[in-house]
């Protein structure tokens, strides 16, 4: 995005407005954010039990992160699980591929951006769901996933993951399988959160299991699975 597009877009939500304007902008915002959580409570509490999938929308089909994503989705949907993503390209595209093609339930939440975000031709029609706010998309993924799969991302992919990490920490979410596929991406991130957060006592030993890193499908499919030999399944909260 350009400079000049920065400062049109800055301009424009400093501009001054009268509090009858304000009060009035955020009457109708609360009855939006309304419609959009009903819409999804509705919708995705039909679908059943689903493990989401994140990762970069960046990533191309060529990529062995893309083809790992798609083997994951392929192999928990023959487990009888549904596939959740954001719902557009790159790894979440890889995530409804591999659903799709084991013929289970692919199901895509997506979200309004400026760029980068066109829903994916692998996601189920009526499994389709767009958000205009990122917060509402974020209780749906909270609510209605059985796991998380967090594959190599971005900014997007570390707000997600840490979400989650935080709300089990603070037994605001139960806890349920937070999964990091790839070592060698994931490393420098641990090994910060041991040399800093933990040294520094600025969380419990105990809070390091919360998720696992794993390196292949078989093994995070294993996690999922093995968890749900214990647990009933269930929305999260």
């Amino acid at each position: 995005m350009s400079s000049q597009e920065d400062e049109k877009r800055i301009r424009k939500a400093f501009k001054a407005k009268t509090w009858n304007e304000i009060k009035t902008h955020d009457s109708w915002s609360v009855f939006k954010i309304m419609s959009e959580f009903v819409d999804g409570f509705e919708k995705l509490a039909r679908i059943g039990p689903c493990v989401a999938i994140f990762g970069s929308a960046r990533t191309q089909m060529t990529h062995e992160y893309y083809r790992l994503a798609e083997e994951i989705a392929y192999l928990l949907t023959k487990k009888g699980f549904g596939i959740i993503t954001g719902g557009g390209p790159g790894i979440m595209e890889a995530g409804n591929k591999g659903a799709h093609f084991a013929g289970g339930k692919s199901v895509g939440i997506n979200i309004e951006l400026p760029f980068e975000q066109h829903p994916n031709p692998f996601i189920d029609p009526d499994k389709y769901i767009e958000f205009d706010y990122f917060f509402v998309r974020k209780v749906m993924f909270m609510r209605y996933s059985q796991g998380y799969i967090v594959l190599p991302g971005g900014f997007g992919t570390l707000d997600e993951l840490f979400e989650a990490i935080t709300l089990v920490q603070t037994q605001k979410l139960v806890n349920f399988p937070i999964v990091l596929v790839k070592k060698s991406y994931w490393a420098g991130l641990v090994e910060w959160i041991n040399r800093r957060l933990l040294e520094e006592k600025m969380i419990n030993a105990d809070d390091l299991e919360i998720f696992t890193l794993v390196d292949t499908a078989e093994e995070a499919v294993r996690i999922i699975e093995e968890f749900y030999k214990k647990y009933a399944l269930k929305p999260n909260f």
